[in-house]
């Protein structure tokens, strides 16, 4: 009987397995996050065994950072018109593949890339797996000009809205310059009708409901296994 492992081995062995799916030639986009921070190791461990990529596009300075450091080339999701595949974790997934993602507070970039992609691989621990989403805020990016606003009417739709906070107190800013509402229902209630309804708010830049977008996930359970689930 295999031994339970701990957090960290289970991401590692998502990320590697995902790793070993990237292909010579491949126009990748590289997420963030503590799972992908282990996947970008395994790909600099394959890039010095050979592997080279058509491109390479990421969702935040510190997996730019990452990739530069083992001597990937990256580039702007401007300036390539179209992924490949995509690899990324993800704060909670269901059984039909749809998530919330941007716990990290990069959930505008990350969802562009995810469009821009031909495929897309989740990577998580089954810590992550959930029934019916729910059990992670919810975040919503909105514009300065209007947040108070926009956050009443988050109030009066009995959302449970906070403003994301940094370890000052000052409200979090992304990097397009906005700021995050977390909205802590739980679970939530209709995914699909709540990104139409926050599509559909002015002031509303992006939300972290992902639906639609996964193709793979791939999970690393805490009895040694993997699942890989398909859409």
């Amino acid at each position: 009987m295999l031994s339970q492992l701990d957090q960290n081995t289970m991401k590692e062995r998502a990320a590697r397995q995902a790793a070993d799916t990237v292909w010579n030639g491949a126009r990748l986009g590289v997420g963030t996050g503590s799972t992908v921070k282990f996947f970008i190791d395994a790909l600099g461990e394959r890039k010095a065994a050979g592997l080279q990529l058509g491109a390479v596009v990421t969702t935040s300075s510190r997996s730019k950072a990452q990739l530069e450091g083992l001597g990937f080339t990256v580039s702007e999701l401007a300036d390539v018109e179209q992924l490949d595949l995509t690899v990324d974790g993800a704060d909670r997934v269901d059984s039909h593949l749809d998530g919330i993602k941007g716990g990290g507070g990069a959930l505008t970039l990350e969802k562009n890339v995810a469009v821009h992609s031909a495929h897309n691989t989740w990577i998580v621990d089954e810590s992550k797996v959930v029934d019916h989403l729910g059990g992670f805020p919810l975040p919503v990016e909105v514009l300065p000009i209007s947040a108070k606003q926009v956050y009443n009417q988050f109030e009066d739709e009995g959302l449970l809205p906070q403003f994301r906070t940094t370890a000052t107190g000052e409200r979090y800013v992304t990097h397009y310059g906005n700021y995050i509402i977390d909205l802590y229902i739980d679970p939530l209630p209709a995914p699909r009708g709540l990104a139409t309804y926050l599509d559909s708010t002015v002031g509303v830049v992006e939300h972290g409901l992902f639906l639609g977008i996964c193709d793979t996930v791939i999970i690393a359970r805490e009895d040694g296994t993997i699942d890989v689930k398909k859409r």
